[in-house]
């Protein structure tokens, strides 16, 4: 069991029960809140997500969220996973009904999947996950190993340091980012089964390590 204090945000855009319920499994402690009075005491966050990136940007506005991440992500440095739109709001821009600023954590816009005969949009479904370097946030996870996917913009990242992990949907589809503290899957771990919980296991690994060697 994971001896820091993890939440996860919730910002009104879905799916945070089932995201809890999976870390639960893994025995940890977990609390969803949406009081940044509440998430500052947090040593880590989740930043989970299901919809459009313009309504997601709307609500962090409305409940101050941009200032709020960025002192406690930037300037204290704590861990945060962010899954599916929430790892999208990590970029830059989004091009999803028109432009729209995200938290710019990442050198990377969001753009629509377009769909042809061997693609479709929304991509839904299993795919394989592809690690492109050695990673310890990968430790006891195989390349090649299936996630569940559902969305129907991508993640283009202009610094390929950042990418780990990829699937291939007749073009690679960034999967899996990192850029020191910060991490992203575009996948949901909370629906894929034990690889997922095995990526939510990571995280919790990754947290801990990160305080025993940086604090």
């Amino acid at each position: 069991m994971s001896t820091k204090k993890l939440k996860i945000i919730d910002y009104g855009m879905g799916n945070v029960g089932s995201v809890k319920l999976a870390f639960q499994k893994l025995g940890t402690n977990v609390e969803i809140s949406d009081n940044l009075n509440q998430l500052s005491k947090a040593d880590a966050l989740v930043l989970p997500g299901v919809g459009a990136f313009p309504q997601a940007v709307q609500n962090f506005e409305n409940r101050d969220l941009f200032n709020f991440l960025n002192e406690q992500i930037i300037v204290k440095k704590k861990p945060i996973l962010g899954i599916c739109l929430g790892m999208q709001l990590m970029a830059k821009e989004s091009l999803e009904m028109g432009k729209t600023n995200g938290l710019g954590w990442f050198d990377a816009k969001v753009i629509p999947i377009k769909p042809s005969v061997n693609c479709r949009a929304p991509h839904v479904g299993w795919n394989n996950v592809y690690f492109l370097r050695e990673d310890d946030f990968f430790k006891n996870i195989d390349s090649g190993s299936n996630f569940y996917f559902d969305h129907s913009y991508k993640f283009i990242c202009n610094y390929e340091a950042s990418i780990l992990g990829v699937c291939e949907y007749e073009q690679k589809i960034v999967s899996v980012i990192r850029n020191g503290h910060i991490i992203g899957a575009q996948f949901h771990p909370e629906k894929s089964q034990r690889n997922g919980l095995k990526i939510l296991r990571s995280y919790l690994n990754f947290v801990e390590n990160y305080y025993i060697e940086n604090f």
